[in-house]
């Protein structure tokens, strides 16, 4: 299964990363929600295939969320009594798109 943006929605921020409990995957953000997408990779010939989408979070569900870490950058979300860690590039950058996404959402 294969993430496709619905009706209306477009893709703001996607990048391969691990979360801290459901491994490794892609995580995107788009103007409706955040979806975390597994996947599987292969060392060997360098391929990855697309797995289940294990969260799909709409924006007005998130709680909170912050950028944490020096050295290991991480992007921690919170939504529905559950929070989330997940190891990206720039925290900072997931930070500030989100904030933008949600404000652009409630308005």
């Amino acid at each position: 299964m294969s993430f496709e943006p619905g009706p209306g929605e477009r893709v703001i921020l996607g990048e391969d990363c691990s979360e801290d409990n459901l491994k490794t995957g892609v995580l995107i953000l788009t103007n409706k929600r955040v979806v975390f997408q597994k996947t599987k990779g292969r060392m060997a010939t360098l391929s990855k295939k697309e797995g289940e989408i294990l969260l799909d979070i709409p924006l007005n569900k998130i709680s909170s969320f912050k950028a944490e870490g020096f050295l290991v950058k991480k992007f921690v979300i919170s939504a529905n009594n559950q929070t989330y860690k997940f190891g990206v590039f720039s925290g900072g950058q997931w930070q500030k798109q989100l904030k933008e996404a949600i404000s652009s959402a409630g308005s």
